[in-house]
């Protein structure tokens, strides 16, 4: 989304990522579009998936604008530093990627459907970046709660794999893993798109299919 600071296009390693903080930063208390808590559990009989799509303003925004959707936080995971600063994911130093949680009713929303969103809506065989957003922070990543969840990220991702295929793209480079720890973004990174409409949005796909949850 800014591009004043050199990205990296290699994950660090561990031990040389930055030392973070034991508490979280803060962030925003409610949620700009929904006016719930944005700490708020889980409700019961609800899901939750964290969706890393490049900038995670365009894809906090997909997927509020989502039926069955309850809830939407913006953050960072699958990296080294506990805690981070915006700033600190920027430079490439903590291994985080940026991500949506996403809190949905699966009686109202599918996780099919879902992930089809999630497949079509950005470009999955980019490695460390996403259309212009270069950088570590900007990969693909889907990750997931419990075995049910990602047995059906991973065949969604070998099904769409051969349609990309077929289409001439390379092979996706998108991480599908148990998930990781969560960390909120800053407030002001919150529903940023719902607080500033004509700002960047970063979301654009393939144009190819993805067969899976086509009929959701």
């Amino acid at each position: 989304m800014f591009s004043f600071l050199t990205k990296p296009a290699e994950m660090i390693r561990p031990e040389d990522a930055l030392p973070g903080r034991p508490d979280p930063i803060p962030t925003a208390e409610r949620h700009h579009v929904f006016d719930r808590p944005l700490d708020a559990p889980v409700p019961a009989g609800m899901a939750q998936v964290m969706l890393g799509m490049g900038c995670f303003w365009g894809a906090e925004r997909l997927f509020w604008q989502t039926p069955g959707v309850w809830l939407t936080r913006v953050g960072y995971a699958g990296g080294f530093t506990p805690n981070p600063t915006y700033e600190e994911v920027c430079s490439g130093r903590t291994g985080h990627t940026e991500v949506v949680h996403v809190v949905f009713d699966p009686a109202a929303l599918s996780f099919d459907a879902l992930l089809r969103s999630f497949w079509e809506s950005h470009d999955p065989t980019q490695g460390m970046r996403q259309g212009n957003d270069r950088g570590t922070q900007y990969r693909s990543a889907l990750y997931t709660f419990g075995a049910a969840q990602q047995a059906a990220a991973e065949a969604s991702r070998d099904a769409y794999a051969g349609r990309l295929r077929a289409a001439g793209h390379g092979a996706i480079t998108t991480e599908v893993t148990p998930a990781p720890v969560f960390f909120h973004a800053e407030a002001y990174h919150q529903q940023y798109l719902s607080k500033n409409p004509a700002g960047y949005c970063g979301i654009g796909g393939t144009g190819v299919a993805c067969p899976v949850g086509a009929s959701a």
